[in-house]
């Protein structure tokens, strides 16, 4: 299983993907933490994204990905990271610590942590 941020779940339902990220994605099943649904209607909300939350096809596609909840365990694994970011990307590799669920993401921080399991 693999633990998609917001940005790679969101290019992926798009079908923009990068090569090697197509490869990692169509070998796994997906999941994404809880809080990358609030990430995403937030930034529609703001008109940073095109999103219709209530589009049937989107909610098939998300029904199919495995959501990790905000547990406190999560949040405690939050004090173990080695960088410092947006909150919501601190909870999305903090769910990938807990669970030992390499993640896929862009995010430049993220990608030269020594401790946050990354999808290679």
């Amino acid at each position: 299983m693999l633990n998609l941020d917001t940005h790679v779940l969101l290019h992926a339902l798009a079908g923009e993907l990068t090569r090697r990220e197509e490869t990692l994605l169509g070998r796994e099943p997906w999941s994404i933490a809880g809080i990358t649904l609030w990430e995403i209607a937030k930034l529609a909300e703001l008109g940073r994204i095109e999103v219709d939350l209530d589009d049937a096809e989107l909610g098939r596609a998300l029904h199919r990905v495995h959501v990790w909840p905000l547990t406190l365990d999560v949040c405690r694994a939050i004090r173990h990271l080695d960088f410092r970011g947006d909150p919501a990307d601190e909870l999305i590799a903090a769910t990938s610590l807990v669970h030992h669920v390499p993640l896929v993401t862009r995010d430049r921080r993220i990608l030269r942590s020594r401790r946050v399991p990354l999808a290679r």
